[in-house]
């Protein structure tokens, strides 16, 4: 199997070293995307061994199509990828959780669910908290969905997301990847994760506006596709 492991970066300078640092040694290639950070991050994630790729257009979308955009013109595609945040939330080496399913038991899509008993306490603010069980309160009532969690710790066969034709630039890639695989009725499961404090501040959850833009935009597509 190969296993590529796509991080979207903002500034993240003090974390994202440790991050790949952190990242088994089964992975074949390790992708930053660097979304228009102002500090080091560039050199940091350089000097850890990443491939590190640039996308101006500031979103958590932009930046995730951008890594995939580099591995389409690749001439060997991989089997797995798996998406993890730069703030050193996670911890990398589960990462090995999340694609035991789909190498041994061939599920489509993994999701690492950030479980209360397994996250550090402040790990998840309240919005964030609240935010995900409406979610999967909503795809539960809408799709029959089993999701928990819109954890960004993730893995899916390269080919099954590819044929869901991920779209979305900002907030919404999460709930778009669980809502379409859904529609596509993919094998998933929830693997649970361990989770910690990040480091640095959130550029969602850390802020008002950043909190109300993700509510607004994954309830969107939510209500779009319960609608489809």
């Amino acid at each position: 199997m190969i296993v590529k492991v796509i991080i979207p970066a903002f500034n993240e300078e003090d974390s994202i070293g440790s991050v790949i640092n952190e990242i088994p040694m089964l992975v074949d290639e390790v992708i930053v995307v660097n979304n228009n950070s102002t500090d080091n991050t560039v050199n940091a994630a350089k000097n850890a061994g990443a491939k590190v790729l640039s996308e101006s257009k500031k979103g958590y979308g932009y930046a995730c199509l951008k890594g995939l955009e580099y591995i389409s013109k690749q001439e060997v595609k991989p089997d797995i990828i798996v998406f993890l945040d730069g703030d050193y939330s996670d911890y990398p080496e589960e990462l090995t959780k999340l694609i035991k399913p789909i190498v041994e038991d061939d599920i489509d899509f993994v999701i690492g669910a950030r479980v209360k008993e397994l996250r550090e306490q402040g790990s998840m603010t309240p919005q964030q908290v609240f935010g995900n069980w409406l979610a999967t309160f909503l795809m539960k009532l809408f799709f029959g969905a089993k999701f928990t969690d819109l954890g960004p710790f993730r893995a899916i066969k390269y080919d099954k997301l590819l044929s869901l034709q991920m779209g979305d630039k900002t907030y919404g890639w999460t709930i778009e990847m669980q809502l379409k695989a859904l529609k596509q009725k993919m094998t998933y499961i929830e693997i649970p994760v361990n989770y910690k404090k990040r480091i640095g501040v959130s550029k969602v959850s850390g802020t008002v506006k950043g909190s109300i833009l993700a509510g607004v935009k994954i309830l969107g597509w939510i209500f779009k596709y319960s609608f489809k």
